[in-house]
């Protein structure tokens, strides 16, 4: 079992840049897949953004081309950087690990982290 750990919310006005990391402890995560999701206050949890052991990716198309997914497997750890940050992206996000192939379901993971809020003000 892999634990994720996420760190770097805060509060950031519109247009603004934070960098969320996630940190995995348990095993390394080299051979796993990894992906960010959101959830906003009265709203379903949604996908963000997914990164596969071959460093592929893929994107929600509401962040496509303003956040960017990355990993460290030396230093067991997942990024998200995200710029132009908008008010709606405010929610908790949550990073989340998985074996097998890329995938945008939540269900699809087995593993999430307790959160970290991102307050973008406008």
């Amino acid at each position: 079992q892999v634990q994720p750990v996420e760190s770097g919310g805060g509060l950031v006005q519109a247009g603004g840049s934070l960098r969320l990391s996630c940190a995995a402890s348990g095993r390394t995560f080299g051979n796993y897949g990894l992906g960010w999701f959101r959830q906003a206050p009265g709203k379903e949890r949604e996908f963000v953004a997914a990164i596969d052991w071959s460093d592929g990716t893929t994107y929600a198309a509401t962040v496509k081309g303003r956040f960017t997914i990355s990993r460290d497997n030396a230093k067991n750890m997942m990024y998200l950087q995200m710029n132009s940050l908008k008010p709606e992206d405010t929610a908790v996000y949550s990073c989340a690990v998985r074996l097998g192939l890329l995938t945008t379901t939540p269900a699809s993971y087995a593993d999430w982290g307790q959160g970290t809020q991102v307050t973008v003000s406008s």
